[in-house]
């Protein structure tokens, strides 16, 4: 009985205790709060816009890992999973307030393997490149450093645009000038005194005995808004009985394929069998308009293909259910819109390249190669075998955003000819391998020209008595150029209305 008794107090005195600890915890342990999600803020538009548009269209979407869906996780919180990818992405594009920034970070190997995506703050810029229109003197030139000891430098002009004030001032292929406004050029006041100036007056020189002289000519301009004629020079040589056309085409702009196609027809009427193509100067331009010059020399056959394109494999399925497989093959064509093409049908292509020959250069020459005899003369042409798209930034009803004026000119496919030749990173190779003489520039057109005479010379059978560049200018380091000075120097570009809005 007593032990009954102990065996109950022990029971007791343990519930007790129980009841106690429970309290304490109680007491010292209190309720959570809830849990109060954080709010990320939305990227700006334009910000969501620059990633939305590369991620949908640039080349090497996949080489970017800012740029694929799997880098956004969902960003968690100690209670439940209410965040979502858009919210890992806001965090991301939060973290750029300059616009250039976050679209370089976008960029594969910038400057290395993508050397021509770019964007700008006004689009108008974009749209004036593709017509080819600038404030301008309209003489294209380059700059070199007088010697190699000196910081002065010397411009060579080597061609002048038609009615421009250049031309109108006197200034021609060859001339040499030193001095803006009696200051003789350097390396530090050129882009002050010249490249930036709107009126200005310069001065030339001439060679003697290895020297730089004053002629005493000078030229007085005022940079006006001008559109660049591309087509600057067509003409029709006899050789060993042939009549063989020479054109000196500077730029693939859609604005001119009409007086382009026009060139063609007075080709056709002189019986042209054979045909020169100056590309010297042309930096590329549009497809479209490479399209039309092909079939222009060679055939308006729409059945034989042109060139075949490579897009991402975002856009890639895209393009196929909407346009089918077709989208990426591009044939010769017959027409301009609905202007005949007046096409040659010829079987001899001779092309004058350089340097500076590039994008849709390139195209038109190795989109040619399979079908036709094909030499080269120059150097190795500038190895630029991609396209960019123009991108602005349109709202859900697809009217364009007017908060900005922001523009893209991404890289956005790969190109090759029939037989599937691409990536020429080093350039299309010459046959004949001669560099411009800088010193001796007799006017384009002219027989005796350097270039132009090799060519005549190979179609005549002959070899070209000198193919050496004698004079002192050819070995000065060059640091500039007209062209050099803008962006959309060496692009070729796609026409925009090609595509639809792409869906994410």
């Amino acid at each position: 009985m007593e032990m009954n008794n102990l065996n109950k107090l022990i029971l007791w005195l343990t519930v007790v205790l129980i009841i106690f600890a429970q309290c304490k915890k109680d007491a010292t342990t209190p309720t959570p709060p809830p849990v109060t999600p954080v709010v990320i803020p939305a990227a700006t538009e334009l910000n969501t816009f620059i990633w939305s548009a590369m991620h949908d269209y640039y080349y090497w979407q996949a080489n970017i890992p800012t740029l694929t869906n799997t880098y956004y996780q969902p960003l968690t919180s100690t209670s439940v999973n209410y965040k979502r990818n858009a919210d890992s992405l806001n965090v991301y594009l939060n973290k750029y307030s300059n616009p250039r920034s976050l679209f370089t970070a976008q960029k594969y190997k910038d400057g290395v393997v993508d050397k021509w995506s770019f964007i700008v703050s006004n689009y108008d810029s974009i749209f004036n490149w593709i017509s080819g229109t600038s404030t301008s003197i309209g003489a294209d030139y380059q700059l070199y450093y007088l010697n190699s000891a000196s910081t002065d430098i010397l411009g060579v002009v080597r061609y002048v645009f038609k009615g421009s004030p250049a031309e109108l001032a006197g200034v021609q292929r060859g001339d040499i000038f030193n001095k803006v406004d009696g200051v003789q050029l350097t390396s530090a006041n050129y882009i002050t005194n010249l490249i930036n100036k709107q009126t200005f007056t310069l001065s030339f020189s001439k060679i003697v005995g290895g020297a730089f002289v004053p002629t005493g000519k000078t030229a007085t301009m005022t940079a006006v808004n001008l559109q660049e004629d591309p087509v600057f020079l067509n003409k029709v040589f006899t050789v060993n009985g042939k009549q063989v056309g020479y054109l000196v085409y500077n730029g693939f702009t859609s604005d001119f394929d009409l007086e382009l196609n026009t060139v063609f027809q007075q080709f056709k009427t002189a019986g042209v069998s054979k045909l020169i193509v100056d590309l010297r100067y042309n930096g590329g331009g549009s497809v479209q308009s490479a399209i039309y010059l092909a079939s222009m020399i060679y055939s308006t056959n729409t059945a034989k293909l042109f060139t075949k394109s490579v897009y991402n494999n975002i856009l890639t399925p895209y393009l196929t259910s909407t346009y089918g497989a077709s989208f990426f093959l591009s044939n010769f064509t017959d027409k301009i819109n609905t202007t005949p093409i007046n096409s040659l049908g010829i079987s001899d292509i001779y092309f004058i390249v350089s340097g500076e020959t590039a994008s849709a250069s390139e195209l038109l020459i190795n989109g040619l190669k399979p079908y036709m005899n094909v030499l080269s003369v120059g150097t190795n042409t500038y190895g630029k075998y991609v396209a960019s798209l123009t991108l602005q930034d349109y709202d859900a009803n697809n009217k364009l955003v007017t908060t900005h004026k922001y523009a893209m000119q991404p890289i956005v496919a790969e190109y090759a000819n029939s037989l599937g030749v691409t990536e020429f990173v080093n350039g299309l190779v010459p046959d004949i391998t001669a560099k411009e003489d800088n010193g001796s520039m007799l006017q384009l057109g002219d027989e005796n020209e350097m270039l132009l005479k090799i060519v005549l010379d190979y179609i005549k059978g002959q070899k070209s008595q000198s193919l050496t560049n004698p004079s002192p200018l050819n070995n000065l380091k060059y640091i500039s150029g007209t062209k050099a000075q803008t962006r959309f120097s060496h692009d070729m570009y796609i026409n925009p209305q090609k595509f639809g809005k792409i869906a994410n």
